[in-house]
Order: C-alpha cells, then sequence, then structure tokens
C-alpha cells in the first residue's frame, strides 16, 4: 500500500459513494486507474466492505452503555461471542485482559430497555455478572484514519 493508495482510502472513508473521477482528481489519476487501485485494496481485504453511518438515536436508540461482562471459569472467546451477538443492542464487543472477560458496547431505547437486555444477556449459561457504565455525553468519535 502506497501513499496514492491510503489517500484513496481516505476519500472513501470521508464518502464512500465519492465517484472514481472525483478520487482521481484528488490523486491525479484516471478513473480507471483509480478503480484497479480500489479492486486490488477490496481483493487483499484492505477495503472490507461499504456501509452507511446511521445514527441509532434518530432511530430512538439513545442510550448506549458500555458494559463489562464477567463468566465463570475459562468461557472461551468464541463461546462469549455466541453469548452476546444474538442480541442486537450489542453494537460491539471485545475480549480484554483484566477482570472481565468481555467488554460491549451496547444501544437501548432507554434505560428500562438497557435493563432488559442486560437481564437477557446475564441469563446465559456461564455469564456471572455484568458491570455497566452508562454513556452520558459523546465527546467525540475518532474513526480510524492512518
Amino acid at each position: 500500500m502506497d501513499d496514492i493508495d491510503r489517500q484513496i482510502v481516505a476519500a472513501l472513508r470521508e464518502d464512500a459513494r465519492r465517484s472514481f473521477q472525483s478520487i482521481g482528481l484528488r490523486v491525479s489519476l484516471s478513473a480507471p486507474a483509480v478503480k484497479r487501485r480500489v479492486d486490488r485494496l477490496e481483493a487483499d481485504g484492505i477495503i472490507r466492505g461499504y456501509a452507511a453511518r446511521v445514527d441509532p438515536g434518530r432511530f430512538g436508540w439513545t442510550t448506549h452503555a458500555h458494559v463489562a461482562l464477567y463468566c465463570e471459569g475459562r468461557m472461551a472467546a468464541l463461546e462469549v461471542r455466541e453469548a452476546v451477538e444474538r442480541h442486537p443492542e450489542v453494537e460491539a464487543a471485545y475480549t480484554v485482559a483484566g477482570e472481565a472477560s468481555a467488554i460491549l458496547h451496547v444501544r437501548a431505547r432507554d434505560t428500562a430497555h438497557l435493563e432488559e437486555t442486560l437481564e437477557r444477556i446475564r441469563d446465559h449459561p456461564g455469564i456471572t455478572r455484568t458491570q455497566t457504565q452508562i454513556v452520558l455525553s459523546t465527546l467525540f468519535e475518532r474513526p480510524f484514519e492512518e
């Protein structure tokens, strides 16, 4: 991956609907040359896909929390994933070093919905408890940029 590839990726991260011609003007390449590079970046797995960024608050999911998940024994990462991925409220899940087995980012309509979600998660065999920190406000979120 060279500097031009990085500029192309940056342009697509800003607006994935941007045309190859528009990107080409930015990086001094023709539209077909940009397309070839994008195709290669996709084939190499550098660009994994394209998605619309949605504001969950506009859908009524205004409450979110970071949840430390504690499991009994040595619950494998795959088991933790299976326990939490079926809950649509779980936006992301990460295994972590330390006391907790995983950290979850959970979104809900309100605190009652969050509580109901946590109860469903804790009902899974092997999950012993959760520790929740409700987010009061988002100061900033920084997308990955090289």
